[in-house]
C-alpha cells in the first residue's frame, strides 16, 4: 500500500513525524484546517518532467505556485512540464494528491521552495493523509536544494 510504504520511508529517515488522518478536503484552506497549520505549511508535491523519463519533485508552500521561469534558469533547461496522472503515478508510485518524495518508486531529485520553514506538512501516500515534520530535517533527509522557485498565487 502506498500509504505504507510512504510512512515507513518517513520513519526510516529517523525524523520525527507526527501522522494526521482527516477526510477528504475540496481546497488549501480544508487542508490547512484539517491539518492544524497555516495555508503555507500545507507543502504541494509536484511531479515535473524535465525530459522523457526524467522528473523531479518540487516542493511549494500551499499558498504559492511554481514560477517557471525562476525553476527552468534554476535547472539551466528551456523546458519544463506537469506529467498527466497517469505519468506522474508511474514516475513516483502514487497517486495525484498523495504524492510526497518519502518511499517514491524511484528517488528524484527534490527542488524545495526556499520559503519552506518551521513545522510542514506533505501528503503521505494516501487520500486524507500527511505527516506533519520540521522542514529542515526533512529537506536535509531528501538532500532538497532549496532556491526561489515560486511565486504568489494570484
Amino acid at each position: 500500500m502506498s500509504e505504507q510504504r510512504a510512512l515507513a520511508a518517513v520513519q526510516e529517515s529517523g525524523l520525527e513525524a507526527r501522522v494526521i488522518r482527516h477526510g477528504p478536503v475540496r481546497s488549501l484552506a480544508e487542508a490547512a484546517e484539517a491539518r492544524g497549520v497555516e495555508p503555507a505549511a500545507v507543502i504541494k508535491t509536484l511531479v515535473v518532467r524535465r525530459a522523457d523519463h526524467d522528473f523531479l519533485f518540487v516542493l511549494v508552500p500551499g499558498d504559492r505556485t511554481i514560477s517557471w521561469p525562476k525553476l527552468r534558469a534554476l535547472l539551466g533547461v528551456s523546458r519544463l512540464s506537469m506529467p498527466d496522472a497517469t505519468t506522474a503515478k508511474e514516475a513516483t508510485g502514487y497517486e495525484r494528491g498523495t504524492i510526497t518524495p518519502f518511499g517514491s518508486t524511484v528517488a528524484w531529485p527534490v527542488i524545495a521552495d526556499e520559503r519552506i520553514s518551521g513545522e510542514i506538512t506533505l501528503g503521505a501516500g494516501a487520500h486524507g493523509v500527511a505527516v506533519a515534520v520540521d522542514a529542515d530535517p526533512a529537506l536535509t533527509a531528501l538532500a532538497a536544494t532549496r532556491a526561489d522557485v515560486t511565486e504568489q498565487e494570484s
